[in-house]
């Protein structure tokens, strides 16, 4: 395939189905006010055409009203109790849901009871079986329900995706996957925070940036995992517990394998390539939000790198689901595909405690 042509306009929204000039704005009631929603989930709702951050809920009263004085677009600021008994349910269309994930599914049968969209960041709950009630109590409502996999509208991975189903590196073979970081450098310092709390996470490394790498390996391959296995480890003592660090193999059809690691004490990285019979796609640096990403493509012996604009992740994501709510096609990644990934995390898990291979089918 004519590799300029395919990269000639690489952030084009090919997802896109309808004009955003004739649809009416998405306004959403945003659960959970800490750092991620602050520094990165709000920005792109004021930014967004499509979307407005209408509603904010959090934990106290004052924390609300004082950020959704600060955010564009907010109306109202609410407490968590004030949400789930009604308040405000007619200043909103959809709920943005950002809270630990052991609470993700409380607020899912608060929306599914008001006849609410739902986008729902990942993974879907603290394990699969709440998952599960999460993805029925949407499907018994008849809401729509997204769940937050922002690789899957990043420009950057969506081109590696399209060269891969066109051919460009003949059969896929291998996948290898990394995302790191110093959870208590970078992100909250505190070891009492919900992430090392395994009855609000879930899980550590993997449930935490370890979804990277196995939920984009699925993305790109177009593929589902038939089975797992890995290791975990944890030499901190805040990670007590749940794991620092995950070592994983994911097994495809055809006998294509993925490699992936997750750490959170390890320098930031983050990375994803595709092997195949005739080249290679790279993205690198690939999950973190605020780097500009490059494109490595090799076939033969021609060799490219292309780097390609950076766009907020997050405005890429809204404007995708706004998209999928006024417009006539099928929301995906839903809740079908996000289960899937947290049965292959607690596989993971399984075999790491076993040492042997967990089937997934």
């Amino acid at each position: 395939m004519d590799l300029d042509s395919l990269l000639v306009n690489s952030c084009r929204r090919d997802w896109q189905t309808v004009d955003p000039g004739d649809i009416e704005p998405v306004r959403f009631a945003v659960v959970g006010l800490g750092w991620f929603t602050k520094g990165r989930a709000l920005p792109a709702l004021e930014q967004s055409n499509v979307c407005e951050p209408s509603v904010l809920v959090s934990s106290s009263s004052a924390k609300a009203e004082r950020i959704a004085a600060e955010t564009d677009g907010a109306t109202l600021g609410i407490t968590y109790d004030e949400f789930h008994e009604g308040a405000a349910r007619d200043a909103y269309d959809a709920v943005y849901i950002v809270t630990p994930n052991a609470l993700h599914l409380e607020y899912v049968e608060t929306a599914a009871e008001f006849g609410k969209d739902v986008l729902c960041e990942k993974p879907m709950e603290r394990d699969s079986e709440r998952a599960v009630e999460l993805r029925e109590t949407a499907a018994e409502a008849n809401i729509e329900l997204m769940i937050g996999y922002r690789m899957h509208t990043e420009p950057t991975v969506r081109r590696a995706r399209e060269l891969i189903a066109n051919g460009y590196i003949g059969e896929p073979m291998s996948v290898t996957g990394n995302m790191s970081q110093r959870l208590l450098d970078r992100i909250d310092p505190n070891p009492d925070q919900w992430r090392l709390n395994e009855a609000l996470a879930g899980g550590g490394a993997l449930f935490d940036i370890g979804i990277y790498p196995l939920n984009t390996a699925r993305f790109l391959l177009d593929a589902e995992p038939v089975s797992v296995t890995g290791n975990t480890s944890s030499t901190h003592d805040a990670f007590d517990q749940v794991d620092e660090t995950v070592a994983f193999s994911v097994e495809f059809p055809h006998e294509v394998y993925a490699q992936c690691y997750a750490s959170h004490n390890a320098r930031q990285s983050s990375g994803i390539t595709v092997t195949g019979t005739e080249g290679q796609v790279r993205v690198e640096p690939a999950f973190f939000q605020d780097q500009t990403r490059q494109l490595h493509v090799s076939r033969g012996d021609g060799r490219a790198t292309i780097g390609v604009e950076k766009v907020d992740q997050m405005l890429e994501e809204f404007d995708y689901f706004a998209d999928r709510i006024r417009g006539p096609k099928s929301i995906y990644p839903d809740g079908n595909h996000g289960l899937v990934d947290m049965r292959a995390m607690e596989a993971v898990y399984e075999a790491a405690e076993s040492d042997c291979w967990v089937s997934l089918e």
